[in-house]
Parts: C-alpha cells; sequence; structure tokens
C-alpha cells in the first residue's frame, strides 16, 4: 500500500465535510489524522492535541474545516488510542491478511484501524454500525481504491471479535 504525503489533508478535510460528517465523525477525521502524524513525525499525543486545538480547530485558516468538531471526543480518541495501543494493536493485527504486519501498512490506514477498534472496544455508548460506517467513510477520504473494503473487513472482524452480543442482536434482532 501507498503511504499517503502530507498534502492528503487537505481534500481529506473536503470530502469529509462534502459527506456531511456530524461532530464527532469530524472529530474521527481529526484523530485520525492527529495519529497519523504522530505516526509520521514520531510527535507526542499532547503536542499534536495542542497543534490541532491552536490551528486547527481554532485557528482562523483552518478553523471553517473544523468549526464543527466536538474536540472533547478528538481528545479522548488521540489519548485513548496512545493509552490503549498494546491492548488494539493485536486485535487488529490478528485480522490482516497472512504474512502482514500492522507495522507494514500503510499509516493512514493503520491510525483508522487503531481509531476505530479504539472505540469498539472503549465506547460502547458508540453503536458498532455507527463506528465502522464513520471509519469507512473516513477510508474513503484517504484511498481510491480498495482500503475502504479492508477497513470494512477487519472492522467487522474485530467487532464480531469484542463486542458479539451487539453483532449477534444486530443480525437477528
Amino acid at each position: 500500500m501507498v503511504s499517503q504525503s502530507d498534502d492528503k489533508a487537505a481534500p481529506a478535510k473536503a470530502e469529509g465535510e462534502r459527506r456531511g460528517l456530524s461532530a464527532r465523525g469530524m472529530a474521527r477525521l481529526a484523530a485520525v489524522q492527529a495519529l497519523y502524524q504522530m505516526d509520521v513525525a514520531r510527535t507526542d499525543a499532547r503536542v499534536v492535541i495542542e497543534e490541532f486545538t491552536l490551528h486547527r480547530f481554532r485557528g482562523e485558516a483552518e478553523k471553517a474545516h473544523y468549526d464543527r468538531t466536538d474536540e472533547d471526543f478528538f481528545r479522548s480518541l488521540v489519548l485513548g488510542v496512545v493509552d490503549k495501543q498494546r491492548d488494539i494493536d493485536p486485535l487488529v493485527a490478528i485480522h490482516l491478511a497472512t504474512g502482514w504486519k500492522l507495522a507494514r501498512i500503510d499509516s493512514i490506514l493503520r491510525a483508522i484501524l487503531r481509531a476505530a477498534a479504539f472505540e469498539l472496544q472503549e465506547r460502547k455508548d458508540v453503536p458498532v454500525k455507527v463506528i465502522i460506517n464513520e471509519y469507512v467513510d473516513i477510508a474513503h477520504a484517504f484511498f481510491g481504491g480498495d482500503e475502504p473494503g479492508v477497513v470494512n473487513g477487519i472492522l467487522d472482524a474485530v467487532a464480531r471479535d469484542i463486542r458479539s452480543g451487539e453483532i449477534k442482536d444486530r443480525v437477528h434482532g
């Protein structure tokens, strides 16, 4: 999978707006971008959160793109992924194609999967269907190939592992 560069952030924001993402959806998109930035630049979570808060959420140049972002949800996603990464990485890695390792996949794809897996594991107040749909939409904002389908398949498998009761209820209910 080809790595995405920083110049992909603006089109992803525009795509998020076009798709009509909710305040939480915009927080998810921003969290994926923050996790990507942390991964590529090896930047501390609190530094990235501060940069997003001051310059993207409240800065005049970016404010129009992020004006409806749920900042508390964004912060909880970024810090939660960092805090629970040792728990969520194996949940994702087990569902990668044979021979693939999480460290080997595209940084943005990895950020999407980690944020979604964190939500599936820790945010029982958010329905599985909402989490999967939102992160598949985010994958569409960054990728035009097979990656959104990969995200859908992996997240469905992760959800079946850790929220099987909700999946059964959804299928049978």
